[in-house]
């Protein structure tokens, strides 16, 4: 056990240290190529020209620890519940997604080209192996998803369970691409999911599971680079490290033990904030992912006379809140909250909906 929590703060700080270096590597490539985020529209928060490269450094520095623990300590990687195929499918649909990114923060690709860009790395990790095998029933039991099983390259996968997994993947990838709207906060709120996660996956039926430390790997990651990401922001993630984080909070809760409800009460907030933001959009005739705007929460609540710093450190507390409450819920106490953070949601959207146009109006 001693050697165990020897290794999880090993891997945390060098992992977090890694990626600390190779986010002041990214700002100085992005400053080279110009990869930068301008001020150029009207909800840009930011006065001055911000580095646009930083979703490298928590790509690599999570893509080349697990490569290199792979390579020389596989028995703490390579466990009962994750296989090789799994881990290189998580690497490569995050290269995927980092390539095109940079792209896109470099030369705008449409949102046509970056949709099936987004639905390919979802495919990889599906493809790979990773994919919902069962559903815990709220009164016991589990609701087994293993039924039109198919063989795809020596791996197994249960059709309704790929499905299933498809869908979250690509439903998570785009709502932390769009909760980046702040200095720190998608970084930041992804970062208290991995945490989140980390804690369940020591409590799961399978000791020693190496899913601790691919967390642990990305949980350090995220927050080497949120130390030069949060307020005052020196370095953006860019779109590339944005849907990045969505995928990687998405497999990791899929492969600690299906742990969809946890992620959905620490992410359950941006989650609705996109979902918000679409039914308003659709409902003015406009596409729902055609434009950014000033639509989501968090510019709401900088309307409202909050500072940025205080709108990010809200919308964490309120992650964390939720997300801890996860810890001590069984499926059932897991779904009643999130019947609460759904209602609680609706009351702040309404609130400062009402507030904003009576702003307005005024």
């Amino acid at each position: 056990m001693e050697f165990r929590i020897l290794i999880y703060c090993l891997v945390f700080l060098l992992s977090l240290l890694i990626s600390y270096f190779l986010t002041l590597g990214a700002k100085k490539l992005s400053f080279k190529f110009k990869i930068l985020d301008y001020p150029n529209e009207e909800r840009k928060v930011h006065d001055k020209p911000i580095p646009l490269l930083g979703g490298w450094a928590i790509y690599l520095s999570f893509s080349l620890l697990t490569l290199l623990f792979v390579i020389f300590f596989p028995d703490l990687i390579l466990t009962a519940n994750i296989n090789l195929s799994q881990v290189i499918g998580i690497i490569v649909a995050g290269l995927i997604l980092m390539i095109s990114g940079t792209f896109d923060d470099k030369y705008n690709l449409n949102a046509w080209q970056q949709l099936i860009l987004t639905i390919l790395a979802c495919l990889v990790v599906v493809f790979s192996g990773t994919t919902i095998k069962f559903i815990t029933r709220p009164g016991g039991g589990i609701i087994d998803l293993s039924g039109s099983q198919i063989n795809f390259f020596g791996q197994e996968l249960y059709l309704m369970g790929a499905i299933l997994t498809f869908l979250w993947l690509l439903i998570i990838t785009n709502t932390t691409k769009l909760l980046d709207g702040l200095d720190g906060l998608a970084s930041g709120i992804t970062g208290i999911g991995m945490i989140i996660l980390f804690i369940v996956s020591l409590f799961w039926d399978m000791p020693n599971s190496g899913t601790s430390i691919l967390i642990l790997m990305l949980a350090g990651s995220i927050f080497g680079f949120l130390i030069l990401n949060f307020y005052p922001a020196k370095i953006f993630l860019g779109n590339g490290g944005s849907t990045f984080l969505g995928l990687a909070i998405g497999t990791m809760a899929i492969i600690s033990g299906a742990k969809i409800a946890t992620a959905l009460l620490v992410m359950g907030l941006p989650l609705l904030d996109m979902v918000w933001v679409i039914i308003q959009r659709l409902g003015k005739g406009e596409s729902p992912f055609k434009h950014a705007d000033k639509k989501h929460l968090h510019f709401r609540l900088l309307s409202l006379g909050l500072s940025k710093k205080q709108t990010v450190l809200i919308l964490y507390l309120i992650s964390l809140f939720f997300g801890a409450i996860a810890l001590f819920q069984g499926t059932i106490g897991k779904l009643t909250t999130l019947v609460i953070l759904v209602l609680f949601i609706i009351v702040v959207f309404s609130f400062t909906y009402y507030k904003n146009e009576k702003i307005k109006n005024n």
